[in-house]
């Protein structure tokens, strides 16, 4: 199937949308595209890791994965800072596997917190969703 590309106009086999800075610093925003992934970007990726960790215990590798499987190109050395920064919040709680050392697989799992957290979030991302996307179809102001 061919589409046209969503920023640059160009017709291309349909795969997978690959949200990048690069794509969104083609579109003459006059904003640091730095900022646009620092603070937009990584609460969609804090989203999905409380999302996905409610349904079954998650690691790092595999979350990776998953984040690319979406289209968000995110490096290790973003996203296991974040765990561990969810997990210092109190949102998840690391384990770690059989195996030890410096690169022993950790299994993360939500806490109540975290679910609250999420649960919370989900009604958030409802109500932006109703303003931002229905409304923007309705024409409303």
């Amino acid at each position: 199937m061919r589409r046209k590309h969503l920023f640059c106009g160009k017709t291309i086999d349909a795969l997978p949308l690959y949200i990048t800075i690069f794509d969104i610093a083609h579109r003459n925003m006059p904003y640091s595209t730095k900022a646009v992934s620092r603070e937009i970007l990584l609460a969609f990726w804090k989203v999905h890791i409380l999302h996905h960790a409610s349904e079954a215990p998650l690691h790092g590798q595999w979350m990776l994965d998953e984040l690319r499987h979406h289209g968000y190109e995110i490096s290790p050395g973003t996203l296991y800072p974040l765990l561990q920064r969810m997990e210092r919040l109190g949102w998840l709680k690391g384990k770690f596997g059989k195996r030890t050392g410096p690169r022993a697989r950790r299994d993360y799992r939500l806490t109540t917190k975290g679910k609250k957290v999420l649960e919370h979030v989900r009604g958030q991302l409802r109500e932006l969703y109703h303003e931002v996307v229905t409304e923007n179809r309705k024409g409303k102001r």
